[in-house]
């Protein structure tokens, strides 16, 4: 099988939404991030891809761990990856290859989610969500 390593992150506003990006030519919804290049830690990449995707400068608020999905474009890949919670800097905005950006809802259920949106994400943002709402 065939890997992709990426690092993605969680972004959260204060209304606890997440922020979800569709790349050109794609159909499923998924977190800002990308491919590690050559001699680059995950943390670089996510800075560097937050950057170029949506604009903003950020900080890494939290190493979330490392998770293997399907990949959401390239079929008969596994995805690895290395998933931050990050606060940013500025208001996101389009760039790059993204053609779409939104806050989405935790309980969403219209929206296509990549794999690792839908399976690692989501829960782990709902979980602290809900730790934080039954700690007050």
């Amino acid at each position: 099988m065939n890997i992709i390593t990426v690092a993605a992150a969680i972004i959260l506003n204060d209304q606890n939404q997440l922020l979800l990006v569709r790349k050109q030519n794609t159909a499923s919804f998924m977190q800002v991030g990308g491919k590690l290049e050559e001699n680059e830690s995950p943390e670089q990449t996510m800075l560097r891809e937050i950057k170029e995707e949506i604009g903003c400068d950020a900080k890494i608020n939290a190493f979330i761990g490392r998770f293997e999905t399907p990949a959401a474009n390239e079929p008969n890949h596994l995805l690895v990856s290395y998933v931050y919670w990050v606060g940013l800097s500025q208001i996101p905005q389009i760039n790059a290859e993204i053609a779409e950006m939104k806050w989405v809802d935790l309980d969403d259920t219209v929206t296509q989610l990549a794999p690792l949106t839908q399976d690692v994400v989501m829960p782990w943002v709902k979980k602290k969500f809900i730790e934080k709402i039954e700690a007050v």
